[in-house]
């Protein structure tokens, strides 16, 4: 082993370490890319097992150490090598996890040092099996064949009058149901806890199980728009199929190619009963906004402290989020209809802001969607207001408003809003419009001009909202419209009943776009004309779920993003990442023959990885993504627009480069799980190590992370390296 030092101007900046890696079956002489490199703050090695190099697995470092605890993965490269690089000052736990493997033996170190790694073979394929992440276990689960479903919506087969088809029932089992809240198909929900009781039969244990915690409600909810025997039959004989010893028929892929090259670090934050939405550590216009400085979570419904994480000193802290009302709800009200096998009857979530979505502005503030007082609105959203927008369309409640936080100042201002917020974005415009979703319901898209509001202080003056009217008279002005069920009149637009869950507005052309949840769902853009709201209209793209004229069938999106071109990606229940592309329609985008099936040539369908469900044909996965983001800057390092997703059921973000995918995969905690993400550049001059992608395990439930109940949901951090030893 030969030591050499390296100085940079007056400090010494590292300690180069080269290792001859014989004790891995090498030598300098056969092969001289063994040789490691290593500084005083990284860690390096080769993983070995009896049959070699292990190539593809993962080496994990975990420390205590730090004010919160900290976690640091990468990838071994062909030969079985691996560094660990820019490791905070602490002692480690480091150990190798891979497909094929079961956890090795840890080895307690310090960075600065080559710890060779000894990898440990699964002694049996249900041994390996345990490290699947979810859908390679959930797509096992048994789907109700097509000829249940007579097409009419009609139940002579059994199945509920609603669902038409097996793709509606699929949307729920993924998507639109209780997928899109937690993981199905993790070890916590592929078994039955014994925590919850003993039970006649499987299907009983599964009517008590989503009966548990705060969340009952919406489970039963969820189950109560399949055929509810039926599916909590299949869901059974799913549990017990597996706890009989049946495993996936799938196995999972280690990392290739550019997939070895990515860092991931890991911070513990908020609390185990606490969970997040969201999180934040820049402007989305530019992603140089708040370099190296402290990322934001939002924690919907489980809290009002606002966990804050300082990567640079590897520590965590709260802010409340306040309200401006004492009698604003809570979730600590909701009904518990059976205890938790976590919790008892302990009711967790205890939130009034119901804080949803974060997102910073040029001046490095924090803007939340969050609820500051009860539903009923002010005079000047209703009936009678002069009010621009309550003159065209009133609003009598809003479940959540807005608000935001000067971390200068520590202070937060609450914004009313006439309109229920969900999502939202700032466009590139002169106002530094900021955009809201309303999520599933409202029916309108609101707005709030930042620079008015900044200037002001007038909430009620600086905001605006619209229907969603369609042009279909075809004449290209904004006309009195008739209502959503009413018949089409010539003479006259349309107001659909439609509201943005996702939204975007568009770098290319300052539309704003936005993604309709339901089956089979749809894409709308909003022109917003020379005097919104009075100039206002919609255009409506559905999804080609069975258009002939469609190649790939896709249904059901839910979180979408747009690229600088104006393209819209989206997230899609059929299990497909889903592109739109305006430019390439060849009809008529507005007026009578625009029907929103009008344009299917403007869709382009690109399945996600992993295996589908049993007995279901159709092309998808069993993936169920939740939500899309377009890396429009490069703050990742695969290029600019790149598109990814969030892999929900494959403990991974997808990232979809020259219509592959790369699974960008977390091995550690199983159950990593994310619903929004956002990059940053640090340090543009710094390569590699200035740039990130950051997300957050988004759960529900983070007791069913690996680790169990007292497990927090932790801040994720992907880099990517020109290759697998780079530091």
């Amino acid at each position: 082993m030969t030591m050499t030092s390296r100085c940079s101007g007056f400090a010494a900046v590292s300690i180069a370490v080269l290792l001859t890696a014989s004790s891995a079956g090498f030598s300098a002489q056969q092969d001289p890319g063994s040789l490691i490199r290593i500084g005083d703050s990284d860690l390096g090695g080769v993983v070995t097992s009896k049959n070699g190099p292990e190539a593809g697995v993962w080496v994990i470092a975990e420390t205590t150490d730090l004010p919160t605890k900290f976690v640091k993965i990468v990838v071994t490269d062909d030969q079985g090598r691996y560094v660990l690089p820019e490791l905070p000052k602490a002692n480690y736990s480091v150990w190798v996890r891979g497909y094929g493997l079961v956890d090795s033996t840890k080895a307690q170190t310090a960075p600065g040092r080559i710890v060779n790694l000894t990898a440990a073979a699964a002694p049996s394929p249900a041994a390996a099996a345990e490290y699947y992440p979810a859908i390679y276990w959930y797509s096992l689960l048994k789907i109700p064949d097509k000829s249940v479903f007579s097409g009419t919506g009609s139940n002579s087969n059994g199945a509920p009058a609603a669902l038409k088809s097996q793709e509606q029932w699929l949307d729920i089992v993924k998507t639109d149901g209780c997928f899109t809240c937690h993981q199905i198909g993790d070890k916590a929900t592929r078994t039955i806890p014994k925590e919850l009781g003993h039970f006649e039969s499987s299907q009983a244990a599964w009517e008590r199980r989503i009966q548990s915690g705060q969340a009952s409600g919406a489970m039963v909810n969820a189950i109560s728009r399949l055929d509810s025997n039926r599916a909590l039959a299949l869901f059974a004989d799913w549990t017990d199929r597996i706890a009989a010893g049946e495993l996936p028929a799938a196995q999972p892929q280690r990392p290739q190619g550019v997939e070895r090259n990515v860092v991931i670090s890991l911070w513990d934050w908020a609390t185990p009963t606490a969970y997040l939405h969201d999180e934040i550590s820049t402007d989305k216009r530019n992603p140089t906004v708040n370099a190296n400085g402290p990322l934001y979570g939002s924690p919907e419904e489980s809290t009002d402290y606002a966990p804050i994480l300082d990567p640079a000193q590897n520590s965590a802290s709260q802010v409340k989020l306040p309200i401006r009302d004492p009698n604003t709800p809570s979730t600590v009200d909701d009904p518990i209809l059976a205890p938790s096998p976590y919790w008892g009857g302990e009711p967790i979530w205890n939130s009034q802001a119901n804080a949803h979505n974060p997102m910073f502005d040029e001046l490095g503030r924090v803007w939340f969607t969050s609820r500051i007082r009860p539903p009923s609105n002010p005079a000047f959203c209703k009936e009678g207001s002069g009010n621009p927008s309550a003159k065209l369309f009133p609003l009598e409640s809003s479940g959540r408003q807005a608000a935001v936080y000067d971390p200068k100042t520590k202070k937060f201002t609450l914004i009313d809003t006439c309109f229920s917020t969900h999502h939202l974005q700032f466009a590139q415009d002169v106002n530094n419009t900021l955009w809201f979703s309303s999520g599933g319901g409202g029916g309108v898209v609101g707005w709030l001009n930042r620079r008015a509001f900044d200037e002001t202080g007038d909430a009620a003056k600086s905001q605006g909202w619209t229907a969603l009217v369609l042009d279909a008279n075809g004449n290209g002005q904004r006309d009195d419209y008739v209502e959503p069920g009413e018949p089409v009149d010539p003479t006259k637009d349309k107001r659909i009943a439609a509201a943005f869950y996702g939204i975007a507005p568009s770098p290319a052309d300052g539309s704003v776009w936005g993604s309709v949840v339901g089956f089979p769902g749809a894409v709308a853009r909003l022109d917003l004309g020379s005097d919104p709201p009075a100039t206002t209209l919609a255009e409506y793209y559905e999804l080609p779920w069975n258009d002939p004229r469609a190649p790939v069938h896709g249904y059901s999106p839910r979180g979408m993003d747009i690229d600088s071109n104006g393209v819209v990606w989206a997230s899609l229940a059929s299990g497909h990442l889903a592109s739109f592309d305006r430019r390439k329609c060849k009809g008529p985008l507005n007026g009578p023959a625009a029907t929103g099936q009008h344009c299917p040539e403007g869709w382009s369908l690109y399945p996600f990885p992993g295996p589908q469900f049993k007995n279901v044909t159709d092309s998808g996965s069993a993936e169920a993504s939740y939500y899309t983001w377009v890396d429009q800057h490069d703050t990742f390092g695969l290029g600019q627009n790149v598109p990814i997703a969030t892999g929900n059921a494959s403990d991974a973000l997808l990232a979809l480069v020259d219509g592959k995918f790369i699974i960008l995969r977390v091995p550690y905690p199983m159950g990593f799980y994310a619903k929004g993400m956002d990059g940053r550049i640090d340090d543009k001059n710094a390569g590699w190590k200035g740039k990130g992608l950051w997300t957050t395990y988004g759960t529900r439930t983070p007791f069913h992370i690996e680790g169990g109940k007292g497990t927090t949901s932790k801040v994720v951090r992907f880099q990517l390296r020109p290759d697998p030893l780079a530091r």
